[in-house]
């Protein structure tokens, strides 16, 4: 069981002068779920090499268990100091692929040719495809064989306009996600209380919701896999 998690390359809030990259805890709760369950993760992102992280989810008041772990854990520590370029990478080495989110992935993910190219094989092979909190945005040009757009009808969720209005970012932000997936024509939902766990599953895709949901996110997919979509 071989998972690709594909990352952010980009550091730069916006206009703000501050910095995004990945959320840790959304790298770090599922790849120690994945390598937990004894798959093998590869990394990539767009740029290659590091993986630029939020500050913010370094800070004291975002670690987890996972995130303590990571920091104890030096061969992940290399693994996402040293991503694949997405361009090298072939769907058909892998079994399913995730994309944590963080702010970077509005600005980078949204329209990376190699990203698209990549979810179009993961979909032509029915295999899993997953993502997290603002990781959902990788879909937004996503086409399909018949010329529509892959979110068009389907069932998804990701981070709310009411918790990017809590993080203080609305206006930062190039474009709020849950109105990208609206606009899609996707069925949004989420979670009754913001920032608690909240999954969504549609076929073969998986989506959740904000942080506290990578874990379970994670899980369904790995629970995917065990029925067959290997």
């Amino acid at each position: 069981m071989n998972i690709l998690m594909v990352l952010t390359s980009h550091d730069q809030l916006g206009a703000s002068g501050k910095k995004t990259g990945l959320w840790l805890e959304e790298f770090a709760a599922p790849y120690y779920e994945f390598i937990d369950a004894g798959a093998a993760v590869a990394l990539a992102s767009p740029k290659g090499g590091q993986a630029p992280i939020d500050p913010t989810s370094d800070e004291a008041a975002a670690q987890t268990d996972a995130t303590a772990r990571y920091h104890a854990d030096p061969a992940a520590q290399k693994l996402l100091a040293h991503t694949e370029r997405l361009s090298e990478v072939n769907a058909s080495s892998f079994s399913a692929v995730f994309y944590p989110g963080g702010h970077g992935p509005l600005w980078d993910l949204v329209d990376d040719q190699d990203s698209l190219a990549l979810l179009r094989d993961f979909d032509a092979e029915s295999k899993p495809i997953a993502a997290v909190c603002h990781a959902p945005i990788a879909l937004k040009n996503l086409m399909t064989d018949a010329g529509g757009y892959f979110l068009d009808g389907r069932n998804v969720t990701g981070f709310s306009n009411s918790e990017e209005s809590a993080v203080g970012l609305t206006g930062v932000v190039p474009e709020l996600l849950e109105d990208v997936l609206i606009e899609r024509r996707a069925h949004y939902s989420k979670g009754a209380v913001d920032f608690q766990p909240y999954v969504v599953v549609d076929g073969t895709l998986i989506t959740g919701q904000n942080p506290a949901s990578s874990a379970e996110t994670a899980a369904t997919l790995l629970e995917m896999l065990a029925v067959g979509h290997q």
